[in-house]
């Protein structure tokens, strides 16, 4: 018998068990699932399958292969490495990174001077057309021309997204967050998502949406990290013939790790943030050369970026670390006594958060059940970016809020209804992009806006941002949020100066704004430790950071009293099968018979060519158990001796690798077959095995493909030490099996979640 790895068996307590759940459970075996069948009576000669009939939901996630199979071809491959093989192959992982990163800050770099070029003609113009058509008491025009140029690009976004690739739509993280967790989403590390990505981030920031570019940029350098390192296009049909080695499902999550980190640097100027975000949000276990790997390619893009930048805008020193660009602090004094404000205004916004999450969450749902049509979602952006143009102009129309001029904070000034050499600085807000807003609200010096401005930006904004992010459009929630965070940390200030004249000595506008976005982020998304060092690398002020830190937590703590962060709340709704860091608390004092999907499908060591076919179209498992056969020479409880995938059955099938005429291949083959069709696999239904191959003349040989050592626990493992296999070790089948090492189910990560 092939050699199997055992890895716990212990006996659990069942007593303490909710015997109502246990059934409930059971129960819920009945309906097929990804990995398990329709449960038929154990004395039936073979496990019974039917057709697949998996919804739409279950059915577009699987897992990821970060298990290597160390079957006869790869133990085969390893006698032939040399030495000198595995250093060029470890040089090759640095050179990737340092195209990742180089192309990453390419990317944002295109990006960000197109929204800028783009964004100074269009406010340039509407500017003109404030000043010319005041004079005339007629300003429907230029809330006409602020419309349509807010309605032209977004329709053109839009319209890639809900037509093109809708898996761009979006921020990109929670799908990048789920892709590093081990599910396999479709089509989001494709070409196509990256081209529909870049141009639909800056069709929505040209066009006024509440939303920003830094987001998108995780999931674009995530995007060009899979495709650098695989050295083939599936999309372009084209395969350069080299990086062979990498492609597998666990040298690609590797470098996918490096893109995220480096799009964070990228949007950031924060290359130790980019790391430290890849670790909290994303990866779920790490190596020390995979962190050294990835830092380099942070500093890589955070380099690139800034040198390109400052060139392009004519500059002698790095001035653009990143995107987004706060500019220079000042030093952030603080008192010690301001510790509990902070900590008061970290409470807000993890309950403004919260609120923000919830209604969020809701519109969203209200979107996927009202809003299927493509040509609707297309309307309902161009709606909101109406909508953006709507609000701004009812509020500086309104709101005469006239600051002497050379104070400015944006690049065009209107002086609306101000008098001569005064601007509206409730337009100011309006005619920039977001990020230069933000800006504006960190640095415009006290006195600078009247509270009704702020006061009422915040009541605009905020539910604007909230019906924007979920739209079919490319876009970010980091700058929104900032902005209203800034807002009202801004508004603070103004209102503690008011109440307490004596606090005008150290209460600084600048710094509260600082401290509300970091408020309102962190009650959003809930990070703590990777949005500390972005804040800390992007303010460039060591000294500060225990406020900073001190408000996230109380933000995150607060907001996590009634929900999630924005992240998880999308992944949980569109019933990802993302495993958390830890095992549910109905699971815990479960044991393996109790979660385990059975009876499972196996196949013997030589199986019948039809047979591989009938399990192959008429199920949807991607693991089968390699058995021997059992004691009334059935498939049923046989003993494991190995594990074989869909994927490596399909390879099979389509090379006709059958043991009738294994003396034409088996000298010849090898694991590249099965690299050559990563990471797209045929599909079953364009395999053509002739009738004569099916009559049961031929067979399959499954020694030298399965894996002979595949992980497998005995029935009475508990379900938390089970969890903890799952997530330590990137499993995605887990067998379990009797005293006698005989199959009787089997555990994917979706029977670790309540709803699947």
């Amino acid at each position: 018998m092939a050699p199997k790895t055992r890895l716990i068996d212990i006996d659990s307590d069942d007593e303490n068990i909710d015997q109502e759940w246990v059934r409930n459970r059971q129960r819920s075996r009945n309906e097929p699932t990804d990995y398990n069948i329709p449960a038929v009576n154990e004395a039936d000669a073979d496990p019974a399958f039917n057709l697949n009939s998996r919804t739409k939901e279950t059915s577009q996630y699987e897992s990821l292969d970060y298990d290597v199979c160390e079957n006869v071809l790869w133990r085969r491959e390893q006698t032939k490495i040399k030495p000198k093989f595995t250093v060029r192959k470890d040089f090759s992982r640095w050179v990737i990174s340092l195209q990742i990163g180089v192309c990453t800050a390419l990317v944002a770099c295109c990006i960000n001077i197109v929204i800028e070029e783009v964004s100074r003609l269009k406010y340039g113009f509407l500017k003109q057309q404030v000043d010319e058509n005041v004079l005339r008491g007629d300003l429907s025009i230029p809330y006409l021309y602020w419309s349509l140029l807010n309605l032209i690009p977004v329709v053109i976004g839009a319209t890639l997204v809900a037509y093109v690739e809708p898996v761009a739509a979006g921020s990109g993280i929670p799908q990048v967050k789920c892709y590093l967790n081990g599910v396999k989403v479709p089509r989001i590390v494709r070409i196509k998502t990256l081209a529909v990505k870049a141009v639909g981030v800056a069709t929505s920031v040209i066009g006024g949406l509440a939303g920003g570019k830094e987001g998108p940029m995780i999931h674009s350098g995530a995007v060009i990290a899979a495709g650098i390192s695989q050295g083939k296009s599936t999309t372009f049909r084209r395969d350069l013939k080299i990086l062979q080695h990498f492609r597998d499902d666990h040298e690609k999550r590797d470098f996918v790790v490096g893109g995220a980190a480096a799009g964070v640097a990228a949007a950031f100027g924060a290359p130790i943030g980019g790391i430290l975000f890849s670790l909290e949000e994303a990866a779920s276990f790490w190596n020390q050369s995979l962190i050294w790997r990835t830092f380099f390619a942070s500093i890589i893009s955070s380099f690139t970026l800034n040198l390109i930048l400052s060139a392009y805008h004519g500059v002698s020193s790095f001035h653009y670390r990143g995107l987004f660009n706060l500019g220079e602090f000042a030093p952030l004094p603080f008192e010690y006594f301001e510790l509990p404000i902070f900590m008061l205004m970290g409470v807000i916004g993890g309950c403004s958060g919260a609120l923000w999450n919830a209604a969020n969450s809701r519109i969203n749902m209200f979107r996927a059940h009202a809003l299927q049509q493509r040509w609707a979602k297309v309307l309902e952006a161009a709606f909101v970016a109406v909508l953006g143009a709507t609000f701004a102009c009812l509020m500086f129309y309104t709101i005469n809020d006239c600051r002497p001029l050379g104070n400015d904070p944006t690049e065009h000034p209107v002086q609306l209804f101000c008098q001569d050499n005064e601007y509206n600085a409730a337009a100011a807000l309006w005619f920039q992009t977001p990020e230069a807003t933000v800006k504006a609200l960190f640095h415009d010096p006290p006195g600078s806006h009247k509270i009704l401005t702020l006061a009422a930006f915040v009541l605009i904004y905020y539910p604007l941002s909230c019906v924007t992010y979920g739209l079919s459009v490319s876009l970010g929630i980091f700058i929104p949020t900032l902005l209203i965070g800034a807002a009202w940390g801004r508004l603070t200030a103004s209102f503690t100066v008011l109440a307490f004249p004596a606090s005008s000595a150290f209460v600084a506008p600048g710094k509260y704004a600082l401290i509300g976005a970091a408020a309102q982020l962190g009650g959003v998304v809930r990070m703590t430790l990777s949005l500390s060092v972005i804040l800390l690398e992007t303010t460039g002020n060591i000294g500060f950071i225990l406020p900073i830190m001190l408000t996230l937590m109380t933000a995150k703590w607060s907001g996590d009293y009634f929900n999630e962060g924005i992240y998880d709340i999308q992944i949980r709704t569109s019933r990802v099968p993302m495993l958390p860091w830890h095992v549910e608390p109905e699971y815990q004092n479960l044991s393996a018979r109790h979660v385990m999907a059975h009876p499972v499908v196996c196949v013997r060591l030589e199986e019948k060519v039809q047979y591989l076919m009938d399990i192959l179209k008429n199920t949807s498992h991607n693991g089968f158990p390699v058995i021997e056969d059992g004691d009334d020479g059935t498939r049923v409880n046989g003993r494991l001796i190995g594990l074989i995938l869909r994927s490596q059955l399909v390879v099979i099938l389509k090379h006709s690798y059958y043991q009738e005429s294994s003396r034409f291949w088996e000298s010849t083959v090898s694991i590249e077959a099965f690299r050559d069709a990563y990471p797209r696999y045929p599909a079953v239904e364009d395999l053509h095995v002739n009738e004569h191959k099916r009559s049961g003349k031929f067979s399959v040989s499954m020694e030298m493909f399965m894996n002979p050592s595949p992980y497998s626990v005995e029935e009475g493992t508990s379900v938390p030490r089970i969890f903890q296999l799952f997530r330590a070790l990137g499993l995605r089948h887990l067998v379990v099996v009797s005293s006698e090492n005989r199959v009787r189910g089997i555990i994917t990560r979706k029977d670790f979640l309540k709803h699947h």
